[in-house]
């Protein structure tokens, strides 16, 4: 605020809660260890989608992770799961979801000014997070060769679920196993149709075309 921003007090900001609120406030006090703001209205923050939506999604080598975080916050995901798989390259043991991502979130809220920063879940196996997950709509992207067929995105257009829930598997594509353990599950497999897409844009194509269809955009 101070270094950055330049500002001084008497300056009005505006200020979110990351769940929702936003408020329009007044420097009081600022200064290197912090600041001091009083909150003078509540205003109206930008509509979050219809469907509330998790991303669960294998970890990604290097910061390709960063980009996904960060642009799936921009997209007004509820919730981000870094998932363990069976293929997955990079090196996260189930748990240790780093405290860089829930910084990410943060920021790419404050830039794309929304007032709700998604829960980064500590993350888990797949096997693990499909016993877990309650959505209403589990899809699972999967590519045009894998062995079970995926559906075009617009078939999901029908009907609007209160909840759903994507999942996007790693650089080297789910497992056999993990396919079947999805589809007897309750699952619905969809595809992207045969463009090949870098591994961290597929899960934000796959997001602006799950929100396209119920209406979400």
């Amino acid at each position: 605020m101070a270094q950055v921003l330049r500002l001084a007090t008497g300056d009005e900001i505006a200020v979110f809660d990351g769940a929702g609120r936003e408020f329009r406030a007044r420097v009081e006090r600022i200064g290197r260890n912090g600041a001091d703001l009083r909150l003078l209205e509540e205003l109206p923050a930008a509509p979050e989608p219809a469907v509330r939506l998790t991303l669960a999604t294998a970890v990604l080598k290097g910061e390709k992770m960063d980009e996904v975080v960060r642009d799936a916050t921009m997209m007004g995901v509820t919730a981000i799961e870094p998932l363990v798989t069976d293929h997955t390259a990079a090196h996260m043991k189930p748990g240790g979801a780093p405290e860089r991502w829930r910084r990410i979130a943060v920021a790419s809220a404050k830039q794309c000014r929304r007032a709700v920063v998604p829960a980064i879940g500590p993350g888990t196996t797949f096997s693990e997070w499909l016993l877990r997950d309650r959505a209403e709509l589990r899809v699972l992207l999967v590519e045009p060769s894998a062995a079970v067929e995926g559906h075009p995105v617009s078939t999901l257009g029908s009907t609007r679920p209160a909840t759903a829930c994507l999942m996007v598997g790693p650089e080297g594509g789910w497992s056999m196993a993990e396919i079947e353990a999805a589809a007897g599950g309750g699952c619905v497999p969809i595809t992207l149709g045969r463009r090949t897409l870098r591994a961290d844009a597929i899960p934000i194509v796959a997001i602006g075309l799950l929100q396209f269809v119920w209406g979400d955009l």
